[in-house]
């Protein structure tokens, strides 16, 4: 009898034992550190495709997940201070969405696994050498927008222009290296560049008006955290100039250009947040090469194209992803 007892209690310590682990893995929390330069529409778009990944993949807000959301504002000062502590809170993963967010991250922190995301050129930053040798605590979901596409396309629409105006923070790295892009592409498609730089969302409509000023046939902003954010004063300008604008992410055409190529960045997001999940199971982010968008949509916005004296033709129209004024096809007012 004593004997039973003993295997009695014996087994019931291992299921009391067994209880406890299971019950403490499937409430223990992992505590996120999420942080975005400022609200631009794509950043914006980018985080709720993270957060739904996350709720796809079981993690919940309040039962095995907190995520602590920090917003910089604009200011790079700021978003540095944001990493720092992150640090200091003893955050499990670090998301960052935008270029300065991960050049903070990394600058901080070797340790904290990194997830990025709305970031056109990773290596520029400094986060590897190639997209499969990087950082081994790194790892994300690049932005790098197709930019030959959209000027190529521009020259398909306007076979007549000849200037294309464009602004740009030289703040921001990923502008940079933008600038370079559409600099090269204007060589390739015989457009003259013109770009002006902005220091701050204030700058923004004197800069675009300076630029209508050069005489400019077509107005390309580069997308990066400072215009995307202010992306509708640049419409405006070009609305009230009969200037055609073309958006180099597709949220533009929501924000007055008459089109735009580019990715799906709520897409974008949920890749990021797909690859969270698979470190938080424990994968290794040396192990996860940095991803790139691929499927280029086309997006038109025919009531925009006629305030800016824009033509389609059919042909264009025939292949848009998306088209906001349909009825203006047919001649419907």
């Amino acid at each position: 009898m004593k004997k039973f007892c003993g295997w009695l209690l014996v087994g019931t310590g291992i299921l009391v034992f067994l209880f406890v682990s299971c019950r403490s893995s499937s409430t223990s929390e992992f505590k996120i550190g999420l942080f975005q330069i400022n609200e631009a529409p794509t950043i914006r778009e980018t985080r709720k495709g993270v957060l739904q990944a996350l709720k796809d993949n079981g993690y919940f807000l309040g039962k095995n997940m907190e995520i602590i959301t920090r917003h910089g504002g604009g200011e790079i000062s700021y978003v540095q201070k944001i990493a720092e502590e992150f640090v200091q809170q003893r955050v499990d993963l670090i998301v960052a969405l935008s270029t300065p967010c991960l050049q903070a991250a990394i600058q901080v922190t070797d340790e904290i696994p990194i997830v990025f995301a709305s970031v056109a050129n990773p290596i520029l930053v400094g986060a590897g050498r190639s997209d499969d040798d990087h950082l081994p605590h790194v790892t994300g979901v690049s932005s790098r927008g197709p930019i030959f596409q959209n000027l190529a396309f521009i020259r398909e629409v306007l076979p007549q222009a000849k200037k294309i105006g464009t602004l740009w923070t030289p703040a921001e790295l990923n502008s940079e290296y933008y600038l370079d892009l559409v600099k090269k592409g204007a060589e390739k498609f015989s457009f003259e560049v013109i770009a002006l730089p902005v220091e701050s969302v204030q700058d923004v409509f004197i800069v675009s008006q300076k630029l209508v000023n050069e005489g400019i046939d077509v107005l390309f902003p580069i997308s990066d955290n400072t215009l995307n954010a202010s992306f509708a004063v640049v419409a405006q300008v070009a609305t009230e100039n009969r200037i055609p604008l073309f958006g180099a992410n597709l949220m533009a055409v929501e924000q007055g250009a008459c089109a735009a190529m580019g990715w799906d960045f709520y897409e974008m997001g949920y890749e990021a947040g797909q690859l969270v999940v698979r470190v938080l199971r424990g994968e290794n982010p040396e192990d996860i090469p940095f991803h790139y968008m691929e499927h280029v949509l086309l997006y038109l916005n025919l009531l925009n194209a006629q305030k800016q004296g824009v033509n389609f033709p059919s042909k264009i129209i025939a292949r848009a992803d998306r088209i906001i004024g349909e009825n203006l096809i047919s001649g419907e007012k």
